[in-house]
């Protein structure tokens, strides 16, 4: 298998793997629950982010904890998916106020393998460490692929040690017929 064939495999896979645990609705009832624990019938209506008659949303990376050293965004990811195009994620984090803080950034990275291994040699830094405050920093997800994010500080230190980073494989919206 070439690399580009590796490549795609493995853009297949993680969409497969982000939908397969977006989809696992833990709120239905034991006896609403078919086929292995999923019900594919009511997912849609039920899942949380499913906000497809409201248009793109608008979602704080971790929530009310923000973007932080030594939360878990990938379990976040995981919990608070799927993601949809044209969704924008906001990352919020406070700017260095002295020598002794840690500041935070965001950066994209450019491909699975840097992104696991935190390697941010050839990782886009898209936001540096004061956009995050006040309204913090946005991101808007405008292409069907998989996006890479992390903390670019500490020479991945951040991203290795801090959990500070994640995967999203945008989804489309449902049609409404």
């Amino acid at each position: 298998m070439g690399l580009k064939q590796a490549q795609v495999l493995m853009l297949l896979l993680t969409a497969a793997s982000m939908v397969a645990v977006g989809m696992a609705d833990k709120k239905i009832s034991a006896t609403q629950r078919w086929n292995y624990g999923f019900n594919y019938t009511d997912w849609f209506a039920n899942h949380r982010n499913n906000n497809t008659g409201s248009g793109p949303n608008r979602i704080i990376v971790g929530g009310s904890a923000k973007w932080q050293f030594g939360f878990n965004y990938t379990d976040w990811a995981l919990k608070n998916g799927p993601f949809y195009l044209n969704d924008t994620l906001v990352f919020k984090y406070d700017p260095p106020v002295d020598n002794s803080s840690h500041p935070h950034s965001v950066v994209l990275f450019t491909n699975f393998w840097s992104f696991l291994k935190c390697d941010l040699t050839r990782a886009r830094r898209l936001a540096n460490t004061t956009q995050g405050g006040g309204v913090g920093f946005e991101f808007r997800l405008k292409k069907w692929q998989p996006y890479y994010f992390a903390c670019g500080e500490s020479n991945g230190f951040h991203c290795d040690k801090g959990l500070m980073k994640f995967a999203v494989m945008p989804l489309f919206r449902r049609w409404h017929w």
